[in-house]
């Protein structure tokens, strides 16, 4: 008999999935075939800027997926995982910062053209090692993650929930932004960081780099989807959702509510 590959194991019984992931290929699909080979003065072409926002709108799917699992099945309504989200987006924008080079206004090598103007000498620690391409990888998730963890470990342990929680996560967010709008801080304060000009090597005003990045963004909001329908049909899952239903009771069965909620916080902040 033949084996089914683990996704179709995953969407199993699934067909509102099914439909949304399918639909989203053939939009993906039109609109990166109409952008790069039909003319631009035909009535089918589609603009680099409705590539551009179909891409920012799934990009933001992806998170509103990671917020969906820890509120809508954990029951953990927090408002911070825009602090997770802007972690990952400062992440990436460092390595394309680097990338810069001394094609900057300032034509410095070593320094973004922010750190030349605010008379900066030396490039920040924190900015190492975001000139490498798989280290920006594992940091955009990596970094998330150990804030999502160590925020979730000392508040899921003190066992605050509710509103007080969402209010800690607003604040944990809000505390984030005053500290990444301070000019000293070394993020580009209120105008943060712009003029990026490659990724990996490729132009980022090309049609054909904003349709590739459209459609990695689209492979990781499928792979997003997976891995929270894996996890929510798994026996964690349902211990998860129990924990939404009944905290209390789950906690009297001797289940370690708190690292399970830990533990899906983390995967969200991770997803965000």
């Amino acid at each position: 008999m033949r084996k089914e590959s683990i996704i179709f194991k995953i969407l199993q019984n699934d067909k509102g999935g099914k439909i949304v992931l399918s639909t989203l290929a053939i939009v993906v699909f039109v609109v990166s075939f109409c952008n790069l080979f039909v003319p631009s003065d035909s009535v089918f072409y589609i603009s680099t800027f409705t590539v551009t926002i179909l891409g920012k709108y799934l990009a933001f799917a992806l998170l509103a997926l990671a917020l969906d699992l820890v509120w809508g099945y954990l029951g953990v309504l927090s408002l911070g995982h825009g602090a997770f989200f802007a972690l990952g987006g400062y992440g990436l924008a460092m390595y394309l910062m680097r990338q810069i080079g001394d094609r900057g206004v300032y034509g410095n090598p070593d320094l973004p053209d922010f750190m030349v103007f605010m008379n900066l000498k030396e490039l920040p620690w924190f900015w190492y090692g975001f000139d490498n391409p798989l280290f920006t990888f594992i940091m955009v998730m990596l970094i998330p993650a150990i804030l999502a963890f160590v925020f979730g470990w000392f508040a899921f342990k003190s066992r605050v929930t509710g509103v007080y929680l969402s209010i800690i996560t607003q604040a944990m967010t809000y505390a984030l932004m005053l500290a990444f709008f301070r000019n000293d801080m070394g993020f580009g304060g209120n105008n943060g960081l712009t003029d990026f000009k490659d990724i990996l090597g490729f132009d980022l005003q090309a049609d054909s780099t904003r349709v590739g990045l459209l459609i990695i963004t689209f492979l990781a909001l499928v792979l997003g989807y997976l891995i929270c329908r894996f996890i929510i049909n798994s026996r964690l899952g349902r211990v998860v959702i129990s924990i939404r239903d009944a905290e209390s009771r789950v906690r009297f069965l001797g289940y370690k509510v708190e690292q399970y909620k830990v533990f899906i916080f983390v995967v969200s902040a991770i997803l965000a």
